[in-house]
């Protein structure tokens, strides 16, 4: 069973990211505050529920969430600062959207949620000294496989992924030589096969290995 807090605060939001391991399409996070009544027996790590279940408990969670925020980083700012950069931005701007904001943050993984000197990119600090104040106010916690041990990271996780595939799902259909209906923009056989056969696009990561024998993509 999932436990519903780690801090004990009330307003505990959890976090989580999709799509990180993707040669397309964007890395999507999601953060949540769960009431403390919160309860849902079907609720796991979304890497270990089936599409079918993870869609159906998509308006569940949402509909007796507190509050909760969805945001895509595009290929384009994975590039600029990197996957893990991009992840935990992703995940630093759902937060700043939850209203009300969080007393304490959970967050999937091992990496700090706050850093020091912050993420930059080509033109700077990505956000504002105002939104940086708030972020480092609020205390966090990283956890190893927090969204198999706790219901609001595990709640995120189902968020971000569903999400996301909805996302690719949609380029699918501008696209759908690369079958991302399926595949989502994982490495598989068949997506790497297409990025051969017909190169890449505006969706694709162009930092990432594309193709295993990859030196150099025209694009």
């Amino acid at each position: 069973m999932l436990k519903i807090t780690f801090s004990n605060k009330i307003l505990e939001s959890g976090t989580d990211e999709a799509g990180r391991g993707c040669l397309a399409g964007p890395v999507t996070a999601a953060a949540i505050i769960l009431p403390p009544d919160f309860e849902n027996e079907i609720l796991n790590d979304s890497k270990q529920l089936s599409e079918k279940t993870r869609e159906k408990l998509r308006p569940l969670i949402e509909q007796q969430a507190i509050t909760y925020a969805v945001t895509h980083l595009e290929p384009m700012e994975i590039d600029d600062i990197n996957i893990l950069n991009a992840s935990i931005k992703a995940m630093q701007e759902c937060v700043l959207k939850l209203e009300p904001q969080p007393e304490y943050i959970i967050i999937d993984g091992n990496a700090p949620f706050i850093r020091k000197k912050g993420i930059k990119n080509n033109s700077g600090k990505i956000f504002s000294p105002a939104e940086i104040e708030i972020l480092a106010s609020i205390p966090s916690s990283s956890i190893v496989k927090g969204d198999s041990k706790f219901m609001s990271i595990a709640a995120a996780s189902v968020l971000a992924k569903t999400y996301r595939d909805e996302y690719m799902n949609r380029i699918h259909e501008e696209y759908p030589m690369y079958n991302w209906k399926k595949n989502k923009g994982y490495p598989t056989k068949e997506h790497r096969e297409a990025i051969r056969k017909y190169g890449v696009t505006k969706y694709h990561r162009m930092s990432f290995r594309l193709l295993p024998e990859q030196l150099k993509l025209d694009i």
